[in-house]
């Protein structure tokens, strides 16, 4: 977990924030064991920034990883988690929605933890 939560922690440091000012840095972990690291980036038109979750997940997906075991989210302080549409696109690559979401702040030893499940208990689902 600390491999991780170092990862969001440190690419947190390279987000684009310069309208809201909030940095987020995301760090999910493959079942491979490799760690895809991600962050936010804002626009001049709104629509066109994305999420640090979705970043992270867009990298892995371009590594050809599908299944995940953890994410870890860092924001300026423990109350930050994934936003609707980052839990939704998690969902479509978890088993169960079981997945580990950490929460962490900048510094500090103190973490918030999770499952995908708790934070979107109606995600909508792939029917096989």
């Amino acid at each position: 977990m600390k491999a991780l939560i170092d990862a969001a922690r440190a690419v947190r440091e390279n987000a684009y924030a310069p309208y809201s000012g909030y940095k987020v840095g995301a760090a999910l972990l493959g079942k491979s064991g490799r760690i895809y690291a991600g962050c936010n980036f804002e626009n001049a038109s709104f629509g066109a920034g994305a999420c640090a979750e979705r970043v992270a997940l867009g990298a892995a997906i371009a590594a050809g990883e599908r299944r995940f075991d953890a994410i870890c989210v860092c924001g300026g302080d423990l109350s930050v988690t994934p936003c609707g549409i980052c839990r939704q696109a998690l969902a479509e690559f978890t088993n169960n929605n079981n997945l580990r979401v950490i929460c962490c702040a900048p510094e500090g030893d103190e973490v918030r933890e999770y499952t995908l499940g708790e934070l979107l208990p109606f995600g909508f689902t792939l029917k096989a």
